[in-house]
């Protein structure tokens, strides 16, 4: 497996041979499986119809190779975690965020395998423990050791990808995982709880996951951008306004599923484990909150040997100006 810093060397590689932005009419997102409500409009296809693109959804399965492609100018739109993209923006990879797509909770975990002999954190001490890295579940597992006053030298963390962690954990190759669905569903079918992001946010180390554009095609598509945040947080009003009554519906849990791989009958609590900001939450969001979380992130990081340098500001990684079209309703 490529270490964090051979993935930021190769991103960094691409990112200077990247060519120049797709034109507006063709676009590459990069999407995760991550439950959101915005997995409906993507499923419907609302997304083509309110930019009048082609949208070649691409999906990944870690943060940190969507920063890649993002890198390389294969990808123009892509989503990633709060930790990623502050190892990636700490390397100055031009892209600014242009939507909190959600705040981190219970929807991330830290499960342990039934049979582990982990009952309490303490017990964690030499066993092997797997999480994507560069993720934010692997920046919640380490703010959680810290909380624990574990040294994670003591703890055999493994960098696996969720389709891995789900095999690994099939195989009983692994004690415990901190991941997200689908992989998180798989593992709590056989272990238990033993922290989710939602009580790491409230040691000191929330995580959120967000859009992401190149900075060279925002510039030059910016109609394209504004829309594709307009459609996502209709998505996000649509569900916040009535939850039960969302979840109620088949069609939304049966396209929701379909693209992410999570099991029908476990969407709703995925959902109620997130927080989906609105266009006016995102406004307030998109300026120092979002800038000082991902100013946290990247010193801590840089305590623990991710990354090598710490911006002076984030602030120009980060921007409300795409939020007209919403913010108009």
């Amino acid at each position: 497996m490529r270490s964090a810093h051979r993935l930021a060397s190769a991103a960094l590689f691409l990112l200077g041979l990247a060519t120049a932005a797709h034109a507006a009419d063709e676009v590459a997102v990069a999407y995760q499986t991550s439950v959101d409500p915005s997995k409906v409009a993507q499923a419907d296809g609302l997304y083509e119809k309110a930019t009048n693109a082609k949208i070649n959804w691409r999906k990944f399965d870690s943060g940190a190779d969507v920063i890649t492609a993002v890198a390389s100018g294969d990808v123009q739109v892509g989503y990633v975690g709060s930790s990623p993209l502050a190892a990636a923006v700490s390397r100055n990879l031009p892209v600014v965020t242009f939507l909190v797509a959600a705040q981190l909770g219970s929807a991330e975990a830290l499960v342990v395998r039934n049979g582990s002999k982990i009952e309490k954190p303490a017990d964690l001490v030499g066993k092997k423990v797997a999480v994507p890295f560069v993720s934010t579940t692997h920046y919640s597992l380490l703010a959680a050791l810290k909380h624990w006053k574990i040294d994670p030298a003591k703890v055999q963390i493994v960098n696996l990808r969720p389709p891995e962690i789900i095999a690994a954990w099939q195989r009983g190759d692994i004690d415990a995982a901190y991941v997200w669905d689908p992989a998180l569903g798989k593992a709590k079918e056989s272990g238990k709880l033993l922290t989710t992001s939602a009580e790491v946010g409230k040691w000191g180390a929330p995580t959120f996951d967000a859009w992401i554009v190149r900075k060279d095609f925002a510039e030059k598509n910016p109609q394209f951008v504004e829309q594709f945040a307009k459609v996502t947080l209709d998505a996000y009003a649509a569900y916040r306004a009535n939850p039960k009554g969302w979840v109620g519906n088949t069609a939304n849990i049966e396209k929701t599923a379909r693209i992410t791989g999570a099991k029908p009958e476990e969407i709703a609590g995925l959902l109620e484990g997130n927080i989906f900001p609105l266009a006016k939450e995102q406004a307030a969001l998109l300026g120092k909150p979002t800038v000082r979380a991902v100013a946290d992130t990247a010193v801590f990081l840089k305590d623990q040997g991710k990354v090598d340098q710490v911006q002076s500001d984030y602030g120009p990684y980060v921007s409300p100006s795409y939020l007209k079209l919403a913010a108009s309703k």
